[in-house]
């Protein structure tokens, strides 16, 4: 199966805009696989190679978040029949979608006869201890900001939910939440919770066997009926070249790969390339204890110095869409063309050479004996986040800035992330534009993630259009606030976004149709991609 790649009339800056669509644009198209390539009719297992740790199934570490998982479902669940659109929401635990009741006050009743896969019986106490448990300081979840529009949720009868919202918006986008039992429910750290490895929920699949490098899951014997896909295997190879060299091999039946890794299998005899639309971006934070990044004007000089274009043609190999902010395209009337950041380095250059930022005798940068000159790490097992932190550094070089770009570990970039730059991803929840923005350019709120806004730069009035927009309904007001919320952070960036990455996939064909893939959030190992429905495979014949 080859991917179609489709091109659009010329764009503003006068390059033709690039739209990579999954060649899968309607549901039942053929694409899948069977343990170790065997037919369809032989085999009911898939085995997977999975790029991210396993043993955390747990909806507090945001496992399920968005309502994918084959072990938990949420009260919604995205729906679509491509990648070229925010999904809908459709009702997935809840009976129906939320009504509202009062302003700013919603009501969702909740599917009758549900259980849990260790037999327990699924109601609303369940909703009310999973969502209490995802803000409960306690419980240190890492997602609590994500449902901060959330006022309360309170138990409405066993069979329905009331929920208060902070805002005008409507809930759908934060009721996507995998649900737990509420007898699993810890007053503790998530990341010690029991749920971590053995996890329980009410998906058609349960944990069967947990080691360090694979997890098995298989079919609910009540779901098994309506499921073709009877057992799933996760292996854990968190580098890109080995999953790819098992592909090859045929030792597993598909992985997410870099798109460079990728395209090497696009002529392959028996597997298919699948690029899947997303609004995860990646971009360089700016550290606030360097001189030259704190500097409102390099910021922007900065900016304006990278060609975004070349960096999604030569190193996404046009799998991607340039990236100004964490808005998309995909957004519709909530986008503004005019506030993205064209390439021109002469005016990059004369804007540093205004802030008295004049080249040394080293091409480097100086002004005041202070470098133009940061550390950018990434992280070390990621081959394309290298590969888009080293395009950077070039960019940058030709301006007379010294990018020094470094591999490493999580744990060491969350100590350093005041006086280093980061290659970073985001875009976790982009089923909700407030989600998608919010945390990125907002000054640091309370529990708010590391990685969010990680210099803190803020230009001045953007707290305040942000949080208008995340107070009011959705509309052409508020489509009108997130083009004015370009616009001012266009003025005074905090941070150098550079593109939306379309995630790649290969997977062995063995004869399965299934739903097409829908638009991705940042998290895209594969429990995403073709597999992100994997209730609605069958084989083909």
């Amino acid at each position: 199966m080859t991917t179609r790649v489709g091109r659009r009339p010329l764009g503003r800056r006068g390059r033709p805009v690039i739209v990579v669509v999954a060649s899968m644009l309607l549901a039942g198209v053929a694409l899948g696989g069977c343990a170790l390539g065997q037919d369809a009719a032989t085999s009911e297992q898939i085995v997977l190679a999975e790029s991210q740790d396993l043993g955390q199934f747990n909806p507090m570490l945001g496992y399920g978040q968005l309502g994918v998982s084959p072990i938990y479902d949420g009260l919604l669940a995205p729906a679509a029949d491509g990648d070229d659109r925010v999904p809908d929401l459709v009702p997935a635990l809840a009976a129906s979608a939320p009504e509202r009741i009062a302003p700013r006050t919603w009501r969702v009743p909740l599917k009758d006869g549900v259980t849990f896969s260790d037999g327990t019986a699924f109601d609303a106490v369940d909703v009310v201890a999973t969502y209490r448990a995802a803000v409960d300081p306690k419980v240190a979840s890492g997602i609590s900001t994500d449902f901060a529009p959330l006022a309360s949720i309170e138990a409405d009868g066993p069979r329905a939910i009331r929920l208060t919202m902070t805002t005008d918006a409507d809930p759908s986008p934060y009721l996507l939440l995998g649900i737990v039992p509420s007898e699993k429910v810890e007053p503790a750290p998530a990341a010690r919770w029991a749920l971590n490895t053995e996890p329980v929920g009410t998906g058609h699949y349960r944990l069967e066997s947990l080691d360090p490098d694979q997890a098995v899951l298989v079919t609910r014997d009540d779901r098994a009926e309506s499921t073709a896909v009877r057992k799933i295997v996760y292996t854990h190879v968190p580098d890109d070249n080995s999953r790819a060299q098992l592909v090859q091999t045929g030792e597993v039946d598909g992985a997410g790969l870099p798109p460079r890794l990728a395209d090497g299998f696009a002529d392959r005899s028996g597997v298919d390339v699948a690029v899947v639309a997303s609004a995860d971006w990646r971009g360089v934070s700016l550290p606030s204890r360097n001189a030259f990044t704190a500097d409102p004007a390099a910021r922007l000089a900065m900016n304006l110095g990278v060609d975004r274009d070349a960096l999604v043609d030569n190193v996404l190999l046009g799998k991607g869409e340039p990236a100004s902010t964490p808005i998309a395209k995909v957004y519709g009337d909530a986008f503004d063309a005019d506030a993205q950041f064209a390439y021109d380095r002469s005016l990059a250059e004369s804007t540093l050479d205004a802030a008295g930022w004049r080249t040394g005798s080293d091409g480097v940068r100086v002004r005041n004996g202070v470098r133009a000159s940061f550390p950018l790490l990434y992280n070390a097992e990621d081959t394309l986040r290298r590969d888009l932190a080293v395009a950077f550094a070039a960019s940058m070089k030709g301006v007379g800035v010294e990018v020094l770009t470094r591999g490493t570990s999580w744990d060491e970039i969350e100590t350093k992330m005041d006086t280093a730059g980061v290659l970073l991803g985001g875009g976790a929840t982009p089923y909700s534009i407030d989600s998608q923005v919010y945390d990125a350019l907002h000054t640091r709120v309370p529990d708010s993630s590391p990685y969010s806004n990680p210099g803190n730069f803020t230009a001045p009035r953007l707290d305040e259009m942000l949080d208008a927009a995340r107070e009011s309904a959705a509309g052409s007001e508020n489509d009108e606030r997130y083009r004015r919320i370009q616009q001012i952070y266009a003025r005074q960036p905090s941070q150098v976004f550079l593109a939306f990455v379309h995630h790649t996939y290969v997977a062995r064909s063995a004869g399965w149709k299934h739903d097409a893939p829908i638009l991705e959030p940042h998290s895209h190992g594969v429990t995403w991609g073709p597999w992100w429905n994997l209730p609605s495979w069958a084989p083909t014949s």
